[in-house]
């Protein structure tokens, strides 16, 4: 560990004309209780605990010697004891304040290229301000085509499998197995998904989980529900018990349903969709789960959707990170045994799934995978874990070759 004891009154010159500077809004505070604030227009304020630690991750491809600095507002006189660890090795600075500065750790030496952590501690007593933090600026060799994601949006990439419908075949129901591997808070496993809606288990809290379906509206409105006429609105037809049901919205619009329910990770859970046109214009959409205590399958809820309704389309899975505060946070489940069944009444099943992402996982977070595991796909993504899935791979897991026996119960039970 190196300490030194630096005074700034203004911010010091750096080794290069353009080193990155990565603004404090992209970095993860753990644990992220304490009252210090991130936005996209504000530095980390309120910094007063020293069990709070504030950490970028970049990917660093080129070994060498890497020279860091922090940018931290504080007031005259004022002092803070900070530490930053990079690569296993720790400089401790104290910066005597005067408005904004830039404490300067030294170089720090990267001796293999992968992810890196960043990490910037207090070590001053606990009610002492730390500062206000405002950006970590790296220089040096380890910045050739080194990647941070800059932006505010902290949250890892959300990840899909896409599903290829059989052509010339209407789809009744879609069948589909999902076993979380991991299972960070603000994590949606999402098993069923078609062209107006979404049929998954999600982490809400510490101590809650849904099984949760979801029914687009039509029209076209993206956040607000009142503005959707009834003509365009999806309608509950029922629920099965415990259920709750109600609108959603800012993603689109339309009707969601929950049930609370503690599932777990490395057991499978079981999802079915369901379509039933009724009409030339209307089309019911209904979502079964499998309970595995009761050993069978439970109605969340059915609802009737207008116009762009009809037979299943657009089949995809994916996983997803909702709230950014902990995406650095690995996620990973298994997705197995997709099957659709047609309006005829025949099993087929799916064996092929391409990878995509949306935009974060374009050019901002990297860390997202698809593979084949244990004769199912799998998707991945956060953890800062080296590699990636490129866009648009194709996967194909072994056939099972035994549908699901779920046809007497869709016979009893659909709406």
């Amino acid at each position: 560990m190196k300490t030194s004891i630096l005074t700034y009154l203004a911010a010091t010159a750096f080794l290069h004309a353009e080193p990155l500077r990565i603004p404090a809004h992209s970095a993860y505070l753990t644990p992220d209780f304490n009252g210090a604030k991130i936005s996209a227009e504000m530095p980390i304020r309120g910094w007063v605990n020293p069990d709070l630690k504030i950490t970028w991750f970049g990917e660093i491809k080129t070994i060498g010697t890497l020279h860091c600095a922090v940018e931290v507002t504080l007031p005259a006189g004022q002092e803070s004891k900070l530490r930053l660890t990079v690569a296993g090795h720790s400089t401790d600075v104290t910066v005597i304040g005067g408005k904004s500065l830039r404490a300067d750790f030294g170089p720090f030496e990267i001796t293999k290229p992968g992810y890196q952590p960043i990490i910037l501690e207090t070590l001053n007593a606990k009610g002492e301000p730390a500062g206000d933090i405002n950006a970590l600026v790296l220089d040096g060799p380890p910045m050739k085509d080194a990647h941070f994601n800059l932006k505010e949006r902290r949250n890892a990439a959300s990840v899909h499998l896409i599903y290829q419908n059989p052509p010339g075949v209407n789809v009744a129901a879609f069948y589909c197995e999902v076993t979380a591997i991991e299972d960070p808070l603000w994590t949606y496993y999402m098993a069923c998904g078609w062209h107006r809606g979404y049929f998954g288990m999600q982490v809400n809290s510490p101590t809650e989980r849904r099984i949760i379906f979801s029914v687009w509206d039509s029209g076209g409105e993206t956040n607000s529900r009142d503005k959707v006429g009834d003509e365009d609105r999806v309608t509950l037809v029922s629920k099965g018990d415990g259920v709750s049901s109600g609108d959603f919205g800012n993603e689109g619009t339309g009707g969601h349903s929950h049930l609370i329910y503690p599932w777990k990770t490395g057991t499978i859970r079981r999802f079915l969709v369901t379509a039933k046109p009724v009409d030339q214009t209307h089309t019911v959409f209904s979502g079964y789960w499998f309970h595995p205590e009761q050993k069978a399958w439970l109605l969340i809820s059915s609802w009737k959707a207008p116009k762009d309704g009809g037979w299943l389309k657009g089949l995809y899975s994916f996983s997803e990170n909702f709230n950014g505060q902990n995406g650095f946070l690995g996620r990973k489940a298994l997705y197995g045994n997709q099957w659709l069944r047609t309006e005829k009444g025949d099993w087929l099943e799916i064996t092929r799934a391409s990878f995509s992402h949306d935009g974060t996982g374009e050019s901002d977070r990297l860390d997202r995978f698809m593979g084949v595991e244990n004769g199912q796909f799998f998707l991945s993504q956060g953890g800062f874990r080296d590699g990636f899935t490129k866009y648009g791979t194709a996967f194909d897991r072994p056939h099972h070759e035994l549908p699901p026996d779920v046809i007497k119960f869709i016979s009893k039970s659909s709406p």
